[in-house]
């Protein structure tokens, strides 16, 4: 997935991490992505950078594209981070400078990890269903492993905790003794919880871990605060459980992990840790080096944007 902002701003990561239990409701803003897709953007936002190691979530759908192209998202880079492809709805095929070309199906995780340097694109099949439905995540990798090389998994059965009305499922890390088997370089943890209208769950947390959740569909009560779709709910450190409510069926995705506490700059596709190694990446993949080649996808790759006149600065966990 693709930040498409023909100006992206630099992002100061990450957010300020509470010292304990907070509720700190906020909604997505509106993004175009590619020809015919608009997704909430979730994180980063005005004061809330990352949540963990997570630091890039757009929320998509349901969308109507039986007489649209659907997501069409060319080749484009990444580095410093792991992409998180999440479905409820639809069908993505995936490609890569690795050479992997995969369709990711609802409920399937899609897990890339850049590392030093990859490419990708993304996009609906020409023969594609009616709705489109989902999430796009980035985590951004810590200093030890960020020049890792590049990966690719698809893992389409994934471990699952159930309870009357409630069935979470593992995407990434560990939840309720239930361990995902995607790729992980920091403590984190992100599932997808489903709930039936009237389920009552107080779900088990780590303390030490900062948590958010994501409504992807329906309404739930979370420790008493409604949560809709298209909106994210922080919930900050030290919780223990969390209280869930369905006022209808409805999913979540729960998003956590520990503060992450190193500096970063994050811009465009890029996570780095200084301004000259995201000046670096941009002209190098503008000179068609270091990211390699997407082969198969219909069209030109992304251009880069040019890069802000103000200068590119690592932050911490300020706001």
């Amino acid at each position: 997935m693709s930040n498409l902002d023909v100006r992206p701003a630099a992002s100061r990561c990450g957010g300020e991490a509470s010292d304990g239990p907070v509720k700190q409701l906020v909604a997505g803003r509106q993004v175009p992505l590619g020809e015919s897709t608009v997704v909430r953007r979730l994180l980063p936002t005005l004061g809330r950078r990352m949540v963990g190691a997570w630091c890039f979530v757009d929320h998509y759908g349901p969308d109507d594209i039986a007489d649209e192209p659907g997501m069409q998202v060319p080749p484009h880079p990444h580095m410093g981070l792991q992409t998180v492809s999440w479905l409820h709805e639809g069908e993505v095929l995936h490609r890569d400078s690795l050479g992997s070309l995969q369709t990711v199906r609802p409920y399937e995780l899609g897990l890339m990890t850049s590392g030093r340097a990859i490419a990708h694109s993304e996009e609906s099949p020409r023969e594609h269903a009616r709705l489109l439905h989902g999430a796009q995540l980035w985590v951004a990798l810590p200093d030890a492993h960020r020049h890792t090389e590049p990966a690719f998994e698809h893992h389409a059965e994934l471990p699952e905790v159930t309870a009357g009305g409630l069935r979470a499922r593992l995407l990434l890390g560990t939840l309720d003794g239930a361990t995902s088997p995607g790729t992980t370089y920091s403590a984190l943890v992100g599932a997808d919880l489903a709930l039936r209208e009237g389920a009552a769950h107080r779900l088990p947390l780590e303390p030490g871990f900062e948590y958010a959740v994501l409504s992807m569909t329906g309404s739930v009560d979370v420790d008493g605060a409604r949560v809709e779709p298209g909106s994210i709910l922080y919930l900050g450190c030290g919780r223990r459980e969390l209280p869930l409510l369905a006022r209808t069926d409805a999913a979540l995705l729960l998003l956590g992990g520990e503060p992450f506490e190193e500096q970063l700059v994050m811009w465009w596709n890029f996570v780095g840790r200084t301004a000259e190694e995201i000046a670096e990446a941009r002209d190098q993949w503008q000179a068609g080096e270091r990211f390699g080649e997407v082969h198969g996808y219909d069209g030109a790759r992304l251009r880069a944007p040019e890069l802000p006149s103000i200068p590119l600065k690592p932050r911490g966990r300020e706001r």
